[in-house]
Parts: structure tokens; C-alpha cells; sequence
């Protein structure tokens, strides 16, 4: 029924020109016009599209990930030289490289917009 319509992922903010600053600035998203009070960004062939909501950053999961292949390292550390703080997590069978999270073949990395709200990077496919 749905596998041939395109999803896109929904991130709920408190305000939306932060969440504005955040996305186009540090992210680098391209914004694509659709009504005042959304924020739509075009992220490859996905669309995000960033709310206001009294429950942004609630969520504990990752809202977005973005494959960006072998590119890993130099996204994070362009992201790093915007002054991003990427988040460190334990798990039982990776390691961690800097910001990297090295688990078997996959490479990962986390960071939050100003809610709260959580995003990864890996260099697999999504």
C-alpha cells in the first residue's frame, strides 16, 4: 500500500527560527517553500519537515539518519568546525574513534538540533 509513496521524516521544534538557523546554517539544508508555519528542507531525495510543538525533544530515538557513505569523517568534522557537539554512547561490541562510533563495518555518529531532538550519521545505506 505505501511502498511506492515517499515518507518524510517530521521533527518537532519549540522554535522555529532556531530550529531554522540550525538546519539551513549549521546543517546546510536547502529549504523548500511550502506555508509559513512549517519548515520544509530538501536532504537528497528525502524531505524533512520541522514543526512547532509544545512536545519537542521528547523523543530518546533517533529522528533522522543521513547516509552519507564514506564521507563520514569529513562530515563530522565539518560539523564540528560549525560547532556541533556530537554525542558518545557505549555499546558492548564498538569503539569510538573521536566523534565516531565504529561497530563491525558500520560507522556512526550523533548529534542534536537545539531541542533535543537526536540525529545520526552513517556511512551505510539508509
Amino acid at each position: 500500500m505505501l511502498r511506492n509513496a515517499n515518507a518524510v521524516a517530521t521533527i518537532a521544534v519549540k522554535n522555529l527560527d532556531a530550529a531554522k538557523n540550525f538546519y539551513e546554517g549549521v546543517l546546510s539544508l536547502e529549504r523548500v517553500p511550502v506555508e509559513e508555519r512549517v519548515l520544509t528542507y530538501r536532504s537528497g531525495d528525502s524531505r524533512i519537515l520541522v514543526y512547532e510543538s509544545e512536545y519537542a525533544g521528547t523523543n530518546k530515538a533517533t529522528a533522522v539518519t543521513w547516509a552519507v557513505g564514506d564521507d563520514i569523517e569529513q562530515v563530522v568534522a565539518a560539523l564540528n568546525e560549525k560547532g556541533v557537539k556530537f554525542e558518545h554512547y557505549d555499546f558492548p561490541d564498538g569503539t569510538r574513534q573521536g566523534d565516531i562510533h565504529i561497530m563491525g563495518k558500520t560507522k556512526a555518529a550523533w548529534l542534536k538540533d537545539p531541542d533535543g531532538n537526536i540525529l545520526a550519521l552513517v556511512n551505510g545505506q539508509s
